[in-house]
């Protein structure tokens, strides 16, 4: 009866450990995601000014690897909030009614689902967390 029981310990425990290993890999980068949804088509999947719109801009995006780096070594959170959120006006992202990536950062662009089962659900909060994903991963992005 020991070795059975010795084999279903076993059994489980690299169970157990597969589980975890795929739920590791199920971690998704929503601060990547966002980046790629609403920043990679002018400033390039790598951060550094894309090439997939160059022809069309009046001005070059600017590199995002470098944020950092232009602001003495510390990254500018503050900032580059504000950009995001539209509070800082950014001449090529168009005006705040009309932001290049539309409502996706505002209350108002994510109204579908005002409470979720019996819960209300706060767009604020979730339009917040979107953006400071978003915040984190350009922050990942920073050239040493």
């Amino acid at each position: 009866m020991k070795p059975l029981t010795s084999f279903v310990a076993v059994c489980a425990l690299v169970s157990g450990c597969a589980v975890l290993a795929a739920d590791a890999s199920a971690v998704k980068d929503y601060g990547k995601i966002e980046y790629r949804n609403s920043c990679a088509l002018c400033h390039g999947v790598d951060g550094k000014a894309g090439l997939q719109v160059m022809d069309i801009l009046k001005q070059t995006p600017t590199d995002l690897t470098t944020l950092s780096r232009i602001n003495n070594g510390v990254f500018p959170f503050e900032r580059v909030y504000m950009v995001i959120d539209g509070r800082q006006l950014i001449k090529s992202h168009g005006d705040r009614d009309m932001p290049v990536w539309g409502n996706r950062y505002s209350s108002d662009g994510v109204k579908a689902a005002e409470y979720y089962v019996d819960m209300p659900y706060n767009m604020e909060m979730y339009v917040r967390s979107r953006i400071l994903a978003l915040i984190d991963y350009l922050n990942r992005l920073q050239v040493k």
